[in-house]
C-alpha cells in the first residue's frame, strides 16, 4: 500500500513585499516529507527556511507550484478553510511562545479545541499539560512562568489537537542551553507519542542532527539533503 507523504511541495515559488521592494524568497522548491519523519531545515539567516516552514503550514501562500499537506491541496483553500485545516492537522511552535497573556496555561492550551467546538477542551488541555510536566502550573499566567515553562505550554498547545504535522520555528531560540535541551527531548518524545511528522527550523546543529533528515536551504533553494548519522550507521 502506498502511503501519501505528509508534505509534498512541487515547483514552489514565493515573493514577498511590494513594488521595487518585492523579493523572490522561494525559488522552485521541490520537497517531499514522509509521514512520521523528522526533518531539520538549516541555512543562513535570510535563506528562506522560515518562509518555507510557513508555506508548509498554510500561513503563506505560494505564488506558483503546489503545496499538499496531510493529503490536501492548500492552494485551493480560502482563508477560513486554511484556518480549519491548520486547527485539525497542524501544530505550530514558535520561538516567541505566542501565549495569550491574560489566559492561564490551561486556557491557552484549550483555545484550539474550544475554537473547534470540542466539549472536552479543558480535559484534553489538562492531560497535555501534564504530559509536558506542567500539571502543577495549570492556573498560572504566562508572566508567572519561566521561559522554559512558557515554551512547554506552547508545545502542549501545538499537540493538544493530535496534529498529523508539527511545525517548529527556532523552538529553542529564546532559551538557555539546558532548558533548550529539555524542550528538544519533549518535542521528539511527543512526536513519537503522537506518531506525527516533525519539521523544524534551527540554527542549532545538534538539534538538526537529531532529525532523520537535514535539509540545507540557501538563497531560496534546497542546496543539500543529508540523512541522519544514526540512519547511515544502521545500514
Amino acid at each position: 500500500m502506498t502511503v501519501n507523504p505528509a508534505l509534498d511541495l512541487n515547483g514552489v515559488h514565493l515573493s514577498l513585499g511590494h513594488g521595487a521592494g518585492r523579493t523572490h524568497i522561494l525559488k522552485g522548491i521541490d520537497l517531499s516529507i514522509r509521514t512520521g519523519e523528522s526533518v531539520g531545515l538549516v541555512g543562513p539567516s535570510g535563506s528562506g527556511k522560515s518562509t518555507l516552514l510557513m508555506v508548509m503550514a498554510g500561513l503563506e501562500r505560494a505564488d506558483e507550484g503546489t503545496v499538499k499537506a496531510a493529503g490536501q491541496e492548500l492552494g485551493t483553500m480560502n482563508e477560513d478553510e486554511l484556518a480549519r485545516f491548520r486547527g485539525q492537522n497542524v501544530g505550530i511552535i514558535f520561538q516567541s511562545f505566542h501565549l495569550v497573556p491574560n489566559m492561564t496555561a490551561l486556557e491557552n492550551v484549550a483555545v484550539p479545541l474550544e475554537l473547534s467546538g470540542n466539549p472536552k477542551a479543558f480535559d484534553h488541555a489538562r492531560e497535555e499539560l501534564e504530559a509536558v510536566g506542567l500539571g502543577h502550573r495549570l492556573n498560572h499566567y504566562p508572566t508567572q512562568l519561566s521561559g522554559g515553562e512558557q515554551q512547554r505550554v506552547a508545545v502542549a498547545r501545538a499537540l493538544v489537537t493530535n496534529p498529523e504535522i508539527i511545525i517548529a520555528d527556532e523552538p529553542t531560540g529564546n532559551l538557555d542551553e539546558s532548558t533548550g535541551e529539555q524542550i528538544v527531548e519533549l518535542m521528539f518524545l511527543a512526536q513519537q507519542r503522537k506518531n506525527a511528522t516533525l519539521v523544524l527550523v534551527t540554527h542549532n546543529p545538534a538539534l538538526a542532527d537529531r532529525c532523520q533528515r537535514k535539509i540545507q536551504v540557501h538563497s531560496g533553494t534546497i542546496e543539500e539533503e543529508t540523512p541522519a548519522v544514526r540512519e547511515v550507521r544502521a545500514r
